[in-house]
């Protein structure tokens, strides 16, 4: 397998991304298009920028960290199926820590940066007010719980959502078949193509981003709204975006290969970090019907939590969701029995 990665050529795919993204905006022009919330931007670094959609002061205050993957903006895919819009109906004060596109200039950052970047948005946000609740998304929660896992102050609550945080091997067949395809000497001094990233997690998991998406058309076929989110998520799947490669690197290597996090052996800057230094109250929603962060990939971590730090709650997946592993944030009953008890969380905390 590392032969056939070393045939492949880093710099192909990034026409491929572009072909991609052009026929995403041919799929928008036909309407179906992210149609986002009103919102400001009041931070930015070289790789970041921080949203902040409220229009009154709120209380208490939730940051989003994105997912570096693709956009941001399944978050807040339309007024139906937007998590932003349901955080803000709730009179919570939303914040969405939004991440830009890499270039050969910013290539080698990698989980430092990408940390530093969430605790200089907590900083700002925790000015002269109570420290915001964190949630995340896949990769984006991954870097949500090793920033927690890092700061001794600032987040008053986590919330995980298909988040992986274990990575033995045997813990999911799409752990298994990534490590296995990725090699450890593909370039870190250049730009990760997303589609690249795509199409390896396709071959490591075909069932989950190749048959199950067919298969929720099919069935999304006599339901007009479930088709529309289907097609909105598939556009926002062409939305393709470069990663560092050395952030890439770290995340297949340091996470997925070697486990560090959960093994407690994971050092970000001058600090080691595992479940041991997660002390914050932490709520993990997995979906039984997503191979990418199944429940083995998530309990070893929370049992080996500071006692009574971790809940986890369980959602069985619905037909509209494209992906099963986006039905957190596009799911219609993942707004009618998910959201609801997360939000009863972050009440009771706050």
């Amino acid at each position: 397998m590392d032969t056939a990665m070393n045939a492949w050529h880093q710099a192909q795919y990034d026409w491929t991304d572009i072909l991609r993204r052009a026929q995403g905006d041919a799929l928008a022009a036909f309407g179906l298009g992210p149609d986002e919330s009103r919102y400001g931007v009041v931070a930015a670094g070289s790789h970041w920028r921080l949203r902040d959609y409220a229009d009154r002061d709120a209380s208490p205050t939730l940051l989003i960290v994105a997912a570096p993957i693709k956009r941001s903006y399944i978050w807040d895919l339309a007024p139906s199926v937007s998590a932003i819009r349901y955080c803000l109906r709730r009179h919570f004060h939303v914040y969405l820590l939004e991440w830009m596109p890499a270039s050969r200039n910013s290539a080698s950052n990698a989980l430092e940066e990408y940390t530093d970047a969430i605790g200089e948005c907590v900083e700002r946000i925790s000015a002269g007010a109570e420290g915001p609740f964190l949630i995340g998304h896949s990769l984006g929660g991954t870097l949500a719980a090793i920033f927690a896992a890092t700061a001794r102050e600032g987040p008053r609550g986590l919330v995980l959502l298909g988040a992986p945080l274990a990575f033995e091997p045997g813990t999911s067949h799409f752990r298994d078949a990534l490590v296995a395809l990725v090699p450890s000497t593909f370039s870190q001094a250049h730009p990760f193509p997303g589609s690249l990233l795509s199409y390896m997690s396709a071959l490591a998991a075909p069932d989950t981003f190749i048959w199950s998406r067919l298969t929720d058309a099919a069935f999304s076929i006599t339901d007009h709204q479930a088709l529309e989110i289907h097609a909105r998520v598939e556009r926002w799947a062409l939305d393709e975006v470069p990663l560092p490669g050395e952030l890439v690197h770290q995340i297949v290597e340091w996470l997925y290969r070697e486990n560090r996090f959960c093994r407690g052996a994971l050092k970000v800057g001058k600090t080691l970090v595992g479940p041991f230094s997660l002390s914050i109250p932490t709520l993990a929603v997995l979906n039984t019907a997503d191979e990418v962060a199944p429940l083995a990939s998530i309990k070893p971590f929370t049992d080996a939590m500071p006692a009574g730090n971790a809940r986890i709650i369980e959602y069985p997946g619905e037909v509209g969701a494209c992906l099963q592993h986006l039905g957190f944030l596009v799911g219609r009953e993942a707004y009618a029995r998910v959201w609801p008890e997360i939000i009863s969380w972050l009440d009771s905390r706050g």
